[in-house]
């Protein structure tokens, strides 16, 4: 297939791309790996844009080189450097965006084969800990109305598919608002989002913001008070529909990273928790179904009924990779995921026993703790303990 007379030299449409020889070109992702974690075009080598430079050689074994970044602006000036280098680039025209959205047109998927992949063969992993998770955090009660926070991600679309699932079983009355906060999305993410909705038939109020305005003067910590302005946002629509919770989709691997990130980063123990009271809008709570929920099983789910979903897409980056459910450094994050998994290699039960260490917390072999924001030191009570209190 050839390129089209007027098609800048720089760039490649989706309808070119589409019918090249896999054979012709090397397809290079040139985002970080923490936003390639949320997906890419088959078959595309990961290569920071740092590091293209020192692959020149790998670029010339091919007939065409091809760039990929969120967008396709940061791809078309790596392409005019590649090309005063002597290789035949080209910026994959519009990024990976672009590439979702026209491959969502061509996908034939139905929600009948999402629903049903849900109800068989990714019951036991997504289905019985979601269900399980509910009952054992005692995260719903008959008469509650929840708002299904939806930033666009695979775990927000599934958590809301869960929902569904969820309220078709009807052991007892709860109603539930499919909420979408636009603080400032581009046209593009934004489509990504509403045509996944349409897609899985999840009936989605969108109400906009102007966050991503309102953080980008800020200079200090930016992606932590976006984060807390997007959680006051929810709240606050979520009231006035009616609803007493939001739901959020963090997951297991979440839970356990922040553990990890409290300690090496925050020095202290903590973790996320199932559920919480809010403290700026009376009666309202705050509820994590998917807490029990691998996030590896998430990504099978959404791979195996080809679904493309966004990261969040701020104007820092093209997909907000700095920033993360609690405003931490996602690059932080991904070095405990990392660490997770080496440890993993070592230790196969490493990730349930970092769950599990804050389930098992003894006072009494704790130096201090705080309560209601009061430190407390174990020398308040030491002459009360015996060694064998102590040890047990």
């Amino acid at each position: 297939m050839g390129f089209s007379e007027n098609q800048d030299i720089y760039e490649i449409t989706y309808d070119e791309f589409s019918g090249l020889d896999k054979d012709m070109y090397i397809l290079i992702d040139i985002r970080s790996q923490d936003e390639v974690e949320y997906g890419t075009i088959p078959d595309a080598v990961c290569i920071p844009e740092t590091q293209l430079m020192s692959h020149l050689d790998d670029m010339k074994e091919k007939k065409v080189t091809i760039i990929l970044c969120q967008f396709g602006r940061t791809s078309y000036d790596c392409a005019i450097r590649l090309r005063e280098k002597g290789i035949n680039a080209k910026s994959y025209k519009g990024g990976y965006v672009d590439w979702v959205l026209k491959d969502m047109e061509r996908c034939s998927i139905t929600n009948e084969d999402i629903e049903k992949s849900i109800r068989k063969t990714y019951h036991k992993k997504l289905f019985t800990p979601f269900a399980k998770a509910i009952n054992q955090y005692e995260m719903l009660q008959p008469g509650d109305k929840v708002a299904v926070c939806i930033s666009g991600g695979k775990d927000s679309m599934l958590m809301a598919k869960l929902f569904q699932e969820l309220k078709r079983h009807r052991k007892f009355d709860f109603d539930l608002e499919f909420l979408v906060m636009d603080p400032g999305y581009s046209k593009a993410n934004r489509k990504v989002i509403e045509e996944n909705a349409k897609l899985m038939e999840i009936p989605i109020t969108v109400f906009e913001s102007k966050i991503f305005d309102a953080v980008d003067t800020i200079e200090k910590n930016p992606c932590y008070i976006c984060a807390r302005m997007r959680r006051g946002y929810l709240y606050a629509k979520a009231k006035e529909l009616g609803c007493n919770k939001i739901a959020l989709g963090h997951h297991y691997d979440d839970v356990i990273e922040t553990i990890l990130m409290g300690m090496l980063y925050g020095a202290q123990v903590q973790t996320m928790m199932p559920k919480l009271h809010s403290t700026n809008f009376e009666g309202m709570e705050l509820i994590r179904p998917l807490y029990l929920i691998r996030e590896d099983d998430i990504k099978r789910w959404r791979d195996a009924n080809y679904l493309h979903f966004i990261q969040c897409a701020c104007h820092f980056t093209d997909t907000c990779s700095s920033c993360d459910p609690d405003g931490r450094s996602v690059s932080k994050r991904m070095e405990i995921k990392h660490l997770i998994s080496e440890l993993k290699k070592v230790n196969p039960f490493v990730e349930g026993n970092i769950f599990k260490s804050v389930e098992n917390v003894n006072l009494k072999t704790i130096i201090a703790y705080k309560e209601n924001g009061i430190k407390h030191s174990f020398l308040e009570n030491y002459d009360k303990w015996s060694e064998d209190e102590v040890e047990k």
